[in-house]
């Protein structure tokens, strides 16, 4: 057997980790924010995990290195990395434009841990910025991403009316703002109702 037969692959081999540090924890969690938007409770669960894993492995002193994580948090606000009125405003856009209702993104915000009070106030500044009901918009949306109501062709629409205001409801949408788009005549007025234009 040769030398490079016996040489174990470099993708298999364990990279050698030594403790947790402070500085260690501090940079994971700058690494994740270069990555990912968060809430405060986001990174902190993040941070919570690797301290978990470290301790699990012998790395660390899982009480100790716990309390690492509180001092990062707070400095990454101060610093401004982490601010969940931005995170909030940032995410219901973004979940507007998508098609999500006001229930789904405040049940989604609510999970990453943002307090209520912020989600309520980033949906408002976003809806008011909106022309025409946001939340008509944003089912408007959805039926253009899922090809519901007056996506489907005229043959289909009747045929799987049930199933596309069941798809509705399940994204949180009342029953009347489901109706309301999937009773749109067609492709064109679903287009004006995402542009903002009234309805009759």
């Amino acid at each position: 057997m040769s030398e490079m037969d016996r040489a174990a692959p470099k993708n298999n081999r364990r990279r050698k980790t030594g403790p947790l540090k402070p500085i260690t924890v501090e940079r994971s969690a700058l690494y994740y924010l270069q990555r990912f938007a968060a809430s405060e409770a986001g990174l902190r669960a993040v941070l919570q995990r690797r301290v978990e894993r470290a301790a699990r492995d012998g790395r660390c002193d899982r009480d100790e290195a716990a309390g690492w994580i509180e001092p990062v948090i707070e400095k990454f606000k101060r610093l401004g990395y982490l601010d969940d009125a931005a995170f909030a405003e940032t995410k219901a856009v973004s979940l507007r434009r998508r098609g999500d209702s006001a229930r789904k993104i405040r049940m989604t915000l609510s999970q990453k841990g943002v307090d209520t009070e912020l989600i309520d106030s980033a949906l408002a500044a976003h809806d008011e910025s909106v022309d025409g009901d946001a939340e008509l918009v944003a089912a408007a949306r959805l039926a253009q991403r899922r090809r519901l109501g007056p996506m489907r062709s005229p043959e289909d629409r009747e045929d799987r009316r049930t199933k596309d205001l069941a798809a509705m409801a399940r994204a949180g949408f009342s029953h009347r703002i489901a109706r309301q788009v999937l009773e749109l005549e067609d492709v064109e007025a679903l287009e004006a109702v995402v542009r903002g234009e009234e309805i009759d």
